[in-house]
């Protein structure tokens, strides 16, 4: 008895011992516990999402990659394995699995380091969501207290939950979903049993068993696990073969966008990361943008297809470099550090033919290339010369030669070579601003430098117009008589003479406005700055958004030398489009957060759609006021005018764009520049076979730069193109050779089976018979007379008795510049 009575009172010792360490250690670990309630709350990291206004993923960013799952969403197989795999006494223990710690503990004393941690699902969200890695006994102390608070706060749906989100399964790869798209290419739901217990395997050692990294181990995990849901009831035998069977087929998959518009991406990431700071990574922010994706591939499809073009026409510059001996893998090696540029794959010449040539691949394979596609590649010397046509491929390259090629939607190769010139294009709804297509270089992955955006160049004659509108509101006509004759001014102070010049150095003297435009007279253009006056005309055309400060305050500014960025001749050109309004270019349409709930609704402000009665001109003046350039908020985001107080997110009051111009000003102005494309520089996109097309040309000297801005009611495109360092693109490369088919080719797309559509003609017009080389009202009889447009208070003078027998050769060239009826 008395030994019965010791044992006895040994137990009941221990016991208490126990019971009072456990309450100690609660009670002084509690109070540095974190709520289990939170929880509820608690945010996952989430990428933040870029989209095409039609729902396409154009692209991701985040250091996480994750999609969160509801339970209800995950599948039941899935539940399974997951619980055969990490905590198959998921459903009846209370957070803590006792036979699971005494086991590690058992582990411990045996080995003296630690093996497992006896953690179940709960203790592993406890440690997850509120504590380190640490292996430390304070630490399994916190886990287990917290644990224990999990259970009785949350539901085990509501803990399982929590967990298949918070994981970490390899390759960057948070939480089930994410790991079933990195590692099968498909969401959860639609992996097999097998791909599900491969999946479930990865908790325990996301390195360990990863099959990209250990295929062999993963393997033997994933048949465990299957194995175990065999004993457990939860698959029959049928399925469990089945499963076994099943290859190990998992490989990876970068989520690939939908849409290849990474200009875009970036610019609506700025935009985001200046908003939220890094919170725009990890906050789960869906964006949507103005940009439909049919727009955007045709936008990037013209530029690289425009600059390629160009390329060919200038010759080879040889290859990129040329690799000695000829072993196979040194080859391979090389070509996986080079990167697809713009479509353009690196390939190594292996053997030269008379028919063609043999390449090798990244893939490893080996693919021929016609002759027929390398026969333009005559040898680069300068941007005005090339070297004889070759008659044979081993005149263009030899074998080792590390080359472009471009492979065909039939899988054949053709010979190229990445283009040393640069491309941008711009185009926008001229009602809004909303930007349709942006394309800010050849390629990205060449150089992430958005030249749609951040590049300053001259504009050339694309910046004539602006001049020319700001003259006819000072009082001029389109049938104004101007004198394109030399001229020359001296600055006597620093002792220089500057003589500009027509680009064909000839002179045509008296000449109409409208001739002098679609003939782009640099004369002409200097005289209009010169007689509206350089102060009035710089504040006329600050009213178009241009920044003071890249305006030049001389007469160099009626040539284009002001220093813009496609983006902005865009906007400036879109006022032309629609009738005289200033619009802000912007990208966001709307920003949603992880819930799908409105942050923000883009509401620009807006040109109408009908065109309303004109505004009465002042002096051959409009009668708004200079508004100050910059005055608009963000280029991407910012409302050009504060939106009224308290409005709506999901349906914000409209705002009315500013009107900056007569409409009757750009009504007459797009007729001008119609005859640009009907009868002057940029006679080419007569081949488009539209009515509606109105647009201007530019080169800057030395073909510098090249140019087409062109529109119609719908969009309006900018298109720039030339060298990243300013040099010639060549001495017969003009705006109509390398921009205007660019331009071309995006407007085809953009405007296909869309009917003409251009300005409603405002009131306040006179259509007027005029004599060819007075520009007054002619006469009846008047040989070559042709209608022309005024405003009301602006009629030419009538005719004089000499108009009419004396014609000049303005006479005899006159030809209707519009066709008026």
């Amino acid at each position: 008895m008395r030994l019965l009575r010791f044992f006895g009172w040994t137990f009941v010792a221990i016991f208490s011992g126990l019971l009072l360490g456990l309450s100690g250690a609660f009670l002084y670990l509690s109070p540095s516990l974190p709520s289990a309630e939170s929880l509820r709350t608690i945010q996952l990291q989430i990428p933040l999402r870029i989209y095409s206004s039609d729902d396409k993923l154009i692209a991701e960013f985040g250091e996480m990659r994750r999609t969160p799952i509801r339970y209800a969403d995950i599948p039941p197989d899935f539940i399974h394995a997951l619980l055969t795999a990490e905590d198959d006494n998921f459903a009846n223990h209370y957070g803590v699995d006792l036979v699971s710690l005494m086991r590690a503990a058992t582990q411990l004393l045996s080995s003296g380091h630690i093996q497992t941690g006896g953690s179940t699902i709960t203790m592993q969200v406890a440690k997850n969501f509120f504590l380190t890695s640490e292996r430390s006994f304070s630490r399994k102390a916190n886990e287990i207290l917290l644990a224990l608070q999990i259970e009785q706060e949350l539901s085990k749906e509501e803990i399982l939950e929590l967990y298949v989100n918070k994981i970490y399964l390899g390759n960057r790869a948070y939480g089930i979903e994410a790991a079933a798209q990195v590692y099968y290419g498909k969401p959860i739901r639609e992996l097999s049993l097998a791909q599900m217990a491969m999946i479930a395997g990865l908790p325990k050692a996301p390195s360990r068993f990863n099959p990209l990294a250990n295929p062999a181990r993963s393997k033997e995990r994933r048949d465990w696990i299957l194995g175990r849901m065999y004993k457990l009831g939860y698959i029959d035998e049928a399925r469990y073969q089945q499963a076994l069977a099943e290859p190990a087929d998992a490989s990876y998959h970068v989520p690939t966008p939908e849409l290849n518009a990474p200009y875009i991406a970036e610019m609506a990431r700025a935009e985001l990361v200046g908003r939220y700071g890094s919170d725009a990574y990890t906050e789960g922010f869906r964006v949507t943008t103005t940009t439909p994706s049919d727009l955007q591939e045709a936008a990037s499809t013209a530029v690289r297809q425009g600059l390629l073009d160009y390329d060919r026409r200038h010759g080879y510059r040889g290859p990129e470099t040329h690799l000695s001996g000829s072993d196979r893998n040194v080859w391979l090696d090389e070509l996986n550090k080079r990167r697809t540029i713009g479509g353009l794959e690196p390939a190594v010449v292996t053997r030269v033919e008379g028919s063609g040539i043999q390449v090798l691949t990244r893939g490893g394979d080996e693919k021929r290339v016609s002759w027929e596609s390398m026969s333009w590649a005559r040898s680069f010397i300068n941007s005005d010369s090339q070297g004889p046509r070759p008659q044979h491929p081993g005149q263009v390259v030899k074998t080792g030669d590390l080359i472009r090629v471009l492979r065909q939607e039939d899988g054949s190769l053709v010979f190229s070579q990445v283009p040393a010139a640069q491309s941008a294009l711009v185009s926008l709804d001229p009602r809004s601003g909303a930007i349709r297509a942006l394309v800010g270089g050849f390629a990205f992955e060449q150089s992430n430098y958005n030249r749609a955006a951040q590049a300053k160049r001259q504009p050339g004659s694309s910046f004539k117009p602006f001049i020319y509108s700001a003259a006819l509101d000072r009082g001029f006509t389109a049938a104004s008589l101007i004198n394109d004759a030399p001229i020359v001014f001296v600055d006597p102070y620093l002792d220089t003479v500057w003589r500009p010049k027509n680009d064909t150095n000839t002179f045509l003297g008296p000449i109409r406005m409208r001739e002098a435009l679609y003939k782009s007279r640099n004369m002409v253009s200097i005289r209009l700055l010169q007689s509206a006056g350089i102060d009035y005309t710089l504040n006329y055309i600050g009213r178009f958004g241009f920044d003071r400060q890249d305006l030049p305050r001389n007469l160099s500014l009626a040539l284009g030398t002001a220093n813009l960025t496609p983006l902005e001749i865009a906007g400036g050109w879109s006022t032309f489009a629609n009738g005289g309004y200033r619009i802000q270019p912007y990208l966001i349409e709307r920003i949603e957060d992880r819930t799908g709930k409105l942050l923000y609704q883009a509401n620009p402000p807006r040109a109408p759609e009908e065109q309303p009665t004109p505004v009465a001109a002042t002096g051959g003046q409009a009668t708004t006021g200079d508004s100050a350039p910059g005055a608009a908020g963000s280029a991407i985001l910012g409302d050009a005018k504060p939106a009224p107080a308290n409005p709506s997110p999901e349906a914000p009051a409209p705002i009315a764009a500013e009107r900056i111009v007569d409409a009757r000003t750009t009504y007459i102005m797009t007729s001008m520049l119609q005859d640009v494309i009907k009868r002057g520089t940029a006679r080419r996109a007569l081949e488009m076979g539209r009515s509606d097309l109105a647009g201007k040309t530019g080169t800057t000297n030395e073909s510098k730069d090249s140019w087409f801005s062109g529109y119609n009611a719908d969009y309006v495109t900018t298109v720039w193109a030339g060298f990243d360092q300013p040099d010639s693109l060549g001495s017969h490369e003009y705006g109509n050779t390398v921009a205007l088919p660019i331009w071309m080719s995006f407007m085809g797309t953009a405007l296909k089976d869309k009917p003409p559509h251009l300005q409603a003609e405002p009131e306040g017009l006179l259509t007027l018979r005029i004599n060819p080389s007075s520009g007054r009202i002619a006469s009846p009889g008047t040989p070559g007379a042709f209608f022309e447009l005024f405003k009301n208070e602006d009629p030419p003078p009538m005719a004089r008795e000499e108009d009419s027998t004396s014609q000049g050769s303005l006479a005899k060239e006159a030809a209707p510049p519009i066709d008026l009826f």
